[in-house]
């Protein structure tokens, strides 16, 4: 299965970062049918999202956005389509969000990725016991997933 990686970094700090996460949620739920879930950690978010054909997460913290994307045999012949539309959407997003992130670094990756780094002040029980929310209001009950924090 064809892979894709975008490493995003900024200075939006945690809070405005979670809100275009969020916003990026909610528009690929319209948009492309996907379902999304938010995992809300201390130092970072992961928003996990799936539809036929692809899955992946996003990680949010509050110096980068990182997503991790599969795509099945059918999507996979369009992912260099597919990447340059979720870089194109993310980058506006962050352009968006604050001015100081015009000089942001990017990397994109579409072949075998690395492993993703855990932020450097993530705790380990950081993503042990997360909350999880559905995005939207329209989507509660309706597409979005919700993940009990685990006892």
């Amino acid at each position: 299965m064809p892979d894709i990686h975008i490493h995003r970094d900024h200075s939006l700090g945690l809070t405005q970062a979670r809100k275009i996460a969020w916003q990026w949620a909610e528009e690929v739920e319209q948009r492309l049918s996907m379902e999304c879930t938010v995992i809300e950690g201390q130092f970072s978010d992961t928003v996990e999202f799936t539809r036929s054909g692809v899955s992946g997460r996003l990680t949010v913290a509050a110096d980068h956005f990182e997503l991790q994307a599969k795509l099945g045999f059918l999507l996979g012949a369009f992912s260099k389509t597919i990447e340059a539309e979720i870089t194109k959407n993310l980058d506006t997003m962050l352009s968006a969000g604050t001015p100081a992130t015009a000089n942001a670094q990017a990397s994109v990756e579409a072949s075998v990725e690395a492993p993703a780094k855990a932020p450097a002040q993530a705790q380990p029980n950081d993503l042990a016991r997360p909350s999880a929310k559905p995005l939207s209001p329209a989507a509660r009950g309706k597409k979005a997933a919700v993940r009990k924090p685990a006892a």
